[in-house]
């Protein structure tokens, strides 16, 4: 069975921010973008929302509201893709052409590799977990979140060059280092990200769903 991991430019505390919000403009936003998406994830899920779980949308007003969530903790996986749809419309999503799909332990492969480049300020395998995700939703299972801030990516950019200039350079596998390479543009782009009106310095950092 094989898995994605998709990507997003963006502030993980800005937009956690939404969850709670009570802001109908933002419902409405997502609507607006991700009708058909929905649709399609409603039909797909039509046991579960069958058997009580919300659907796309009860899911979503209920994260931007902050409540009520579903108490079977089964039917959780509503509010992480309401989240996923969150930052992908406040979010830049970027090239994930080495995680979609990917199988096994890829990401902690690529870890691996990253470790041995002694890059150690961020990990993939966090995209696996559910760190990512607001304080008050629950998730289940799939999708699950991570999410690198602002300055991990500095200081993991920072290793990596450091390494680049010191010429170290541990024999890897071509897919692992052309992964390596994907997610270094990430981090690039987490630096050099225009700031919002008001802000004193750069907040993007990544947010990554494993589904």
């Amino acid at each position: 069975m094989s898995s994605s991991l998709t990507v997003f430019l963006l502030d993980p505390e800005f937009t956690r921010g939404f969850a709670g919000s009570r802001d109908d403009e933002l419902i409405q936003a997502v609507h607006a973008e991700f009708r058909d998406e929905m649709a399609r994830d409603d039909a797909w899920f039509s046991s579960a929302i069958a058997s009580g779980a919300p659907t796309s949308a009860e899911a979503l007003h209920a994260l931007v509201y902050g409540g009520p969530f579903d108490e079977n903790p089964q039917h959780a996986f509503q509010y992480g893709y309401a989240y996923k749809r969150l930052c992908a419309l406040t979010g830049s999503r970027l090239d994930n052409s080495w995680f979609c799909p990917f199988r096994g332990d890829w990401l902690e492969l690529v870890d691996e590799g990253l470790r041995a480049l002694r890059v150690t300020a961020i990990s993939l395998a966090e995209f696996g977990r559910h760190g990512g995700l607001p304080a008050t939703v629950a998730s289940y299972d799939l999708p699950r979140c991570g999410e690198w801030t602002h300055d991990q990516c500095l200081e993991a950019l920072a290793q990596f060059e450091e390494t680049r200039r010191e010429g170290h350079a541990p024999p890897l596998d071509p897919s692992v280092l052309g992964a390596i390479e994907e997610v270094v543009g990430w981090l690039r782009g987490a630096q050099t990200a225009r700031l919002r009106p008001g802000q004193a310095r750069p907040g993007s950092g990544i947010v990554g769903f494993v589904s």
